[in-house]
């Protein structure tokens, strides 16, 4: 994407991946461009595809009303495409809410939510594990997030260290 100093479009990414509800106004004048401009820019980028949507990062608590999975597989490579294929049959499924493929012990790293323990169990037994090319998987359950997205989830507690005392 040409523009007139080359740093627009960084700059306005990262504006809008910091707080996507900045007003058009307030992000021209971060960005150094008029409003027009800002606007015409982000119907580019997202017609694109560079931006992919908006979300917001909610507080979900300790108890909320869904459960969450990290699940790594792994994954028999195709031929052709490698882990491609393998990948966009599990991305199909809508339980699945991030699907990366990346280096280490484990092939593709995906995110699972379910209503309950149960349910995410049975979508990696009865619809994960059948897929073929995947080898096998290992799931550990989300107890408690403590930053999403940049964003710390609670308020930092005062900390007081303890006195010691000879």
């Amino acid at each position: 994407m040409e523009n007139s100093d080359g740093g627009s479009v960084e700059k306005l990414l990262g504006l809008l991946k910091e707080n996507a509800r900045l007003e058009l106004p307030e992000i021209a004048r971060r960005v150094g461009i008029t409003p027009e401009e800002a606007a015409k820019l982000i119907a580019e980028l997202e017609e694109n595809g560079t931006i992919r949507g908006y979300t917001a990062i909610l507080n979900e608590g300790d108890g909320g009303s869904e459960v969450k999975a990290l699940i790594e597989v792994k994954a028999a490579p195709r031929r052709e495409g490698g882990f491609d294929q393998v990948a966009r049959r599990i991305a199909k499924f809508p339980e699945v809410t991030d699907l990366c493929l990346v280096s280490g012990s484990c092939d593709l790293l995906l995110t699972v939510r379910g209503k309950n323990l149960q349910e995410v169990a049975h979508f990696v037994a009865a619809k994960l594990a059948t897929i073929d090319g995947v080898i096998s998987t290992s799931t550990a359950f989300m107890l408690r997030k403590y930053k999403e997205s940049g964003r710390v989830m609670e308020d930092d507690e005062e900390y007081e260290r303890l006195k010691i005392c000879f």
